[in-house]
């Protein structure tokens, strides 16, 4: 349940029977973020910070490979000419607040330092922990809008086969879903797994490690390629066997994120009145971000004109439906696989 409300004396530990403790953080990891495999681009700052809800991303198609050229000869007919055309990636902005109250008494009471310090000290964290849950929401509705609109043309579902030791990670089902690309395959460069999915990677003796900046050993990889450890990415768990874990196999410039500038970004609000007259402060932080796959239009539901549910934003729930997603540009051109294995 949500913990809504401000901060009350009923929420402080009782220091006549506990001894005060250090404050507890809680055990979500941030690996995809902190990984810098999904960099923040310049020009998606710039469009998050521009007026509108969505962001339109025009780009130049290819010459066509399979438009043959003309065959010169010494007649007088002209020549045929061709085009190229533009398309068009769409993202959609989310803006984003949060709000922490604090009264004053409880402050006053509290030993180890005032709640509102450590709202502070732990805001930037929360944040980076909601982009990740964005991302890992994204993820999912691309693998089902692929399933259900392009044959799963980026998905190997391992799952399907017959044997038992052919459905969990292995080297084949990894490259099967890599050769989703073709002959694009080496433009992947990351995986990120699940800890189950880690596991089977380690038992299997097949994570190497690399120096990090530092010269330490400390960076997992997997033939070359990054290994993201995240227990956040999607896992079925109504299969009858066992739980189905998806990983994503991702190259650079996947996902794009842009960061735009809210009007008052951080802001303090002060209700002397309540409390009975004790007074009360709020913390209110708001973001603006554009979080977005390469590829895609992200726009409608269901190719409806509908949008999200509050008119401006998806929510989580939203961003897993596959009907707001279209992909734009061919398959080969989108850095980015699914590997689904029990």
């Amino acid at each position: 349940m949500a913990n809504t409300g401000p901060v009350r004396l009923s929420d402080i530990i009782d220091v006549v029977v506990f001894q005060d403790l250090p404050p507890v953080d809680g055990p979500e990891r941030t690996a995809f973020y902190e990984s810098g495999v999904i960099a923040r681009n310049p020009l998606l700052d710039q469009l998050a910070a521009s007026p509108g809800i969505t962001s339109e991303l025009p780009f130049w198609r290819d010459i066509d490979p399979e438009d043959a050229p003309n065959l010169s000869d010494d007649t007088s007919d002209d020549g045929a000419t061709h085009k190229i055309v533009q398309g068009a990636q769409m993202g959609r902005k989310a803006h984003l607040n949060k709000g922490f109250d604090e009264m004053d008494l409880a402050a006053e009471l509290a030993m180890g330092g005032d709640a509102m310090t450590r709202i502070r000290a732990r805001l930037d964290t929360y944040w980076t922990r909601q982009w990740q849950r964005r991302l890992i929401r994204t993820v999912s509705g691309l693998v089902a809008h692929n399933i259900a609109e392009d044959d799963g043309d980026m998905v190997f579902d391992a799952t399907t086969a017959t044997s038992p030791s052919n459905q969990v990670f292995t080297r084949a089902n990894f490259t099967s879903a890599a050769f989703t690309m073709g002959d694009s395959f080496d433009q992947l460069s990351a995986i990120a797994v699940h800890s189950a999915v880690y596991k089977q990677m380690v038992d299997n003796d097949d994570i190497e490690f690399i120096p990090d900046s530092q010269g330490q050993m400390t960076i997992p990889t997997y033939l070359g390629h990054r290994v993201i450890v995240d227990d956040g990415l999607p896992v079925d768990t109504t299969s009858a066997y066992a739980p189905k874990f998806t990983s994503v196999i991702f190259g650079e410039n996947a996902v794009g994120w842009g960061e735009g500038a809210p009007r008052v970004p951080v802001e303090v609000d002060r209700a002397p009145e309540k409390g009975n007259g004790g007074g009360k402060e709020t913390l209110w932080s708001r973001k603006t971000w554009l979080l977005h796959p390469f590829g895609y239009k992200v726009e409608a539901i269901n190719d409806s004109p509908q949008v999200p549910a509050n008119g401006v934003t998806f929510s989580l729930a939203e961003l897993e439906n596959p009907g707001i997603y279209t992909r734009v540009i061919e398959r080969k051109l989108v850095p980015m696989a699914f590997l689904i294995t029990l």
